[in-house]
C-alpha cells in the first residue's frame, strides 16, 4: 500500500483496511474527513508515529500549541508545508515509501 491507495481507500471504504497501525488508521480517518475518529486512533498509539499524526490533527484544527506539544513528543518540528503535503509525507514515511 502507498499513500495514494490509503487515500483512495478512505474515499470508498467504510472502515480502514485491516492491519494498519494506530497512526495509519488515524491518517485514514483524517483522509475520510472524520477528525474525531482520527484523533481517537492517534491517541490509541503510544509511539512517535502516532504522536506525529496527532500533531498533524491538532495543526489541522488550528490548535498550534497542542500540535507543537505532539511534534515534540514525536521528535519533530512543525513543518511549514501545507497540511495535505504533510499528510502525504507522513503516509509515505509510515508506509515505507
Amino acid at each position: 500500500m502507498d499513500a495514494a491507495s490509503l487515500r483512495r481507500s478512505a474515499a470508498v471504504d467504510a472502515a480502514p483496511p485491516p492491519g494498519l497501525s494506530p497512526a495509519l488508521q488515524a491518517l485514514w480517518w483524517d483522509a475520510k474527513g472524520d477528525w474525531h475518529a482520527a484523533h481517537q486512533a492517534a491517541q490509541a498509539g503510544e509511539d512517535a508515529d502516532s504522536a506525529w499524526v496527532h500533531a498533524l490533527l491538532h495543526r489541522r484544527e488550528g490548535d498550534l500549541a497542542n500540535a507543537d506539544y505532539w511534534y515534540r513528543r514525536a521528535g519533530r518540528c512543525r513543518p511549514a508545508e501545507p497540511l495535505e503535503a504533510e499528510w502525504a509525507t507522513i503516509a509515505a514515511a509510515l508506509l515505507g515509501g
